[in-house]
């Protein structure tokens, strides 16, 4: 069951739209962060997980598990996703293997109080309304016993929104860094990247890290 004007749009066929657009290999996912921002995604990842001990990771708002199915090539094991959407959860399903895919929202998190070293998003926070974004930090800061770690649209002047093809209240783009460390005093931002578009150094993502020091 929808909630809000965005979990409407993303499960019908804007959403799957999206997904037939957006269905690539760890190779195609790379060489899409390579052509934005001279990055692969491989390389990103590194930077950020290398010096990190983490078991079980779940990101939320998978699609159809590219980022997953990259961080499973790496090496990584004991990986979960969850996806608001059917059709996305279908595929992706049927795409990967040994990693355990569930439907769900971010608003209500399924999993129980910090079963998770590592929960994260790849472009969600952006989607999701400024009147309801303190609901899902609250959920993602609730599953984790550690970290947690995005790759989100930066804006250090508050929230700001975004048309996204041709349509209002579907993209925002603000530091997600800080209304997480604001919202919660025992998270700290330990990492940060910047990174800014290639044809146009005015759009910028920001990828955090941050880590929760009571444990």
């Amino acid at each position: 069951m929808t909630n809000t004007y965005q979990e409407e749009v993303w499960s019908g066929k804007f959403g799957k739209d999206y997904t037939d657009r957006n269905l690539m290999s760890p190779d195609g996912l790379d060489q899409l962060y390579l052509g934005k921002y001279g990055i692969s995604r491989t390389e990103l990842n590194k930077e950020f997980l290398d010096d990190l001990t983490v078991d079980r990771i779940l990101e939320v708002g998978c699609n159809v598990g590219n980022q997953l199915l990259l961080l499973k090539k790496m090496g990584y094991t004991n990986l979960w996703g969850m996806e608001l959407q059917d059709y996305a959860v279908e595929i992706a399903r049927k795409r990967t293997s040994g990693i355990n895919i569930v439907k769900g929202s971010a608003f209500d998190i399924p999993y129980k109080n910090n079963f998770f070293d590592l929960v994260f998003t790849s472009g969600v926070l952006i989607h999701i309304s400024p009147d309801d974004i303190d609901k899902v930090l609250d959920e993602m800061y609730r599953c984790t016993n550690k970290y947690i770690w995005g790759f989100e649209y930066y804006n250090p002047d508050g929230y700001q929104m975004v048309d996204y093809r041709g349509g209002d209240n579907l993209l925002w783009k603000t530091d997600f860094a800080k209304l997480f460390t604001d919202r919660f005093p025992d998270l700290r931002l330990i990492k940060e990247i910047k990174y800014p578009y290639i044809e146009d150094e005015k759009l910028v993502s920001q990828s955090f890290l941050l880590k929760r020091i009571d444990y």
